[in-house]
């Protein structure tokens, strides 16, 4: 069942769970000082280990290998992964409609959005390949890096799709609010969502699951702060519109709100580099120690050490075809946003909160949820509270950033709904990881509250001139009786 080597002087060793390394081994000088032998290094499948490749990750194969490539992308991480593969068919009809049919909105949205699906779960999954090849640490913060990269690029593509300028009423597309309210929504899926199926998949096998104070501690602590940061232009922009005490015009206050949404996002961006360093260099120990007793408690491992698995080049090769469709997706997607908001009147709440967080996450949850099945917690919740914090640390900063670079005005000046839905998720989630025990209960209360946020977004109506989302000024100029409209939608 397990790999065979033969060793120097025809001894037979047999590859078991634990790594074999003939790199380690030591002989006897005849001062008594050990001297080291140098040899290959092989892992548990008696695969012989490439220099700088984790014994776990190692293939065994170098190159790229179609017939192994497409056998091992099918199978993804797990069965539900795997499941998500029938979807791939919408991939080339999605992209084809988009260009056959470009009066056809609805479906063009529709097979978009379920195309992204297995694209995303492609990034995950050749995420995860990638990093079993590197240190655990790294390894993990580099896939929910890449979890990532669907949210940035939906992020980047929205910004470069908003034209916010009313002049031009032809082109007029304002996107921020579909922006802004995604990123809170994505924050929203993970805490909310992922880690309610976490516990209640968990839960489901076992009594009670545990997890370390190293991983729930310091991702409640930064996820407040987060929160905080978040809040602080929504709170300044609110506690000014309605003074009277302070003379201050609309465009003054859009302009001080932008100004401090830019600030918060470069401390943010800063916090971030902090706790990636924290992670990776300072107490990197503390987490290889606990997702090395996580790894022993996977009730699958013997099978996942077994499973043939991508090279270095596959992996690279995965991620740029799930990217690059991924582009494309998004482009189409957020084509048509403006027609389901409009016409099909789907709020912008909705849109944002909902359903763009839903398939951006979809490979994540995925991955999360299955490492919860088997027993990982730990595993399950660096990947649900790390996106989390990646979103509120990174993803949106970056996007006001990159506003910023091409002078649109991206802020962080959330809707109060959204601003105290934000923060209530936060308490929740913390409290219910402030115990380090987790059951189905906890989890299922979780999904239940995401429905409930859900349903009043749904509801939720899109912004109007004059209303409490958006200011109207209109001042009269001489004898021609212009009319100067000054719109800044929160």
């Amino acid at each position: 069942m397990f790999g065979r080597r033969k060793e120097k002087g025809g001894t037979t060793t047999h590859a078991t769970g634990q790594d074999v390394e003939l790199a380690n081994t030591y002989e006897p000088k005849e001062d008594g000082v050990q001297q080291k032998q140098r040899g290959p290094r092989y892992n548990h499948n008696g695969d012989k280990v490439t220099k700088g490749i984790h014994p776990h990750g190692e293939s065994g194969r170098r190159g790229i290998h179609p017939h192994h490539f497409i056998r091992i992308s099918a199978r993804s991480t797990s069965k539900l992964s795997m499941a998500v593969n029938v979807l791939w068919p919408f991939v080339p009809v999605a992209i084809a409609i988009r260009y056959t049919h470009p009066e056809a909105h609805v479906w063009i949205f529709a097979l978009n959005y379920i195309a992204m699906v297995p694209s995303a779960n492609l990034i995950g999954f050749a995420g995860q390949e990638l990093a079993r090849k590197l240190p655990k640490v790294f390894g993990v913060l580099l896939e929910t890096f890449l979890g990532g990269i669907v949210e940035i690029v939906l992020f980047m593509v929205l910004l470069h799709k908003n034209n916010d300028d009313p002049a031009d009423a032809e082109h007029y597309n304002n996107l921020i609010p579909v922006i802004r309210a995604a990123i809170l929504g994505s924050i929203l899926a993970n805490l909310l969502l992922c880690m309610g199926f976490c516990f209640f998949a968990g839960g489901l096998r076992r009594e009670e699951q545990s997890f370390d104070a190293a991983i729930s501690e310091v991702g409640s602590g930064l996820l407040l702060m987060a929160g905080f940061g978040l809040m602080i232009p929504a709170a300044f922009f609110t506690s000014l519109s309605g003074s009277t005490s302070v003379d201050i015009t609309p465009d003054g206050l859009t302009d001080k709100v932008l100004n401090v949404s830019r600030i918060t996002s470069v401390v943010l961006f800063l916090a971030f580099l902090l706790y990636v360093w924290f992670q990776m260099r300072t107490h990197h120990s503390i987490y290889d120690a606990v997702l090395e007793r996580d790894e022993q408690r996977d009730h699958d491992r013997h099978k996942d050490l077994k499973k043939a698995k991508l090279t270095l080049t596959e992996c690279i090769l995965a991620l740029v075809i799930a990217i690059t469709c991924v582009s494309l997706h998004a482009v189409f997607l957020v084509e048509e946003i403006e027609y389901i908001v409009h016409e099909r009147h789907i709020s912008d709440a909705f849109m944002g909160l909902i359903l763009v967080p839903l398939v951006e996450k979809a490979a994540e949850h995925l991955t999360a949820v299955d490492e919860a099945w088997d027993n990982q917690m730990n595993f399950a919740l660096a990947h649900v509270l790390g996106a989390t914090i990646q979103t509120a640390l990174f993803n949106g900063p970056l996007v006001v950033i990159v506003g910023w670079g091409l002078h649109k005005a991206m802020d962080l000046n959330f809707e109060i709904f959204n601003a105290v839905i934000l923060i209530l998720a936060i308490i929740v989630a913390g409290n219910f990881l402030r115990d380090g025990k987790s059951n189905y209960l906890e989890g299922a209360l979780c999904i239940l509250i995401y429905i409930i946020i859900a349903a009043a977004s749904f509801s939720y109506p899109n912004p109007t001139e004059g209303s409490a989302g958006t200011s109207e000024v209109s001042s009269a100029t001489g004898d021609q009786g212009a009319v100067e409209k000054l719109r800044f939608i929160r």
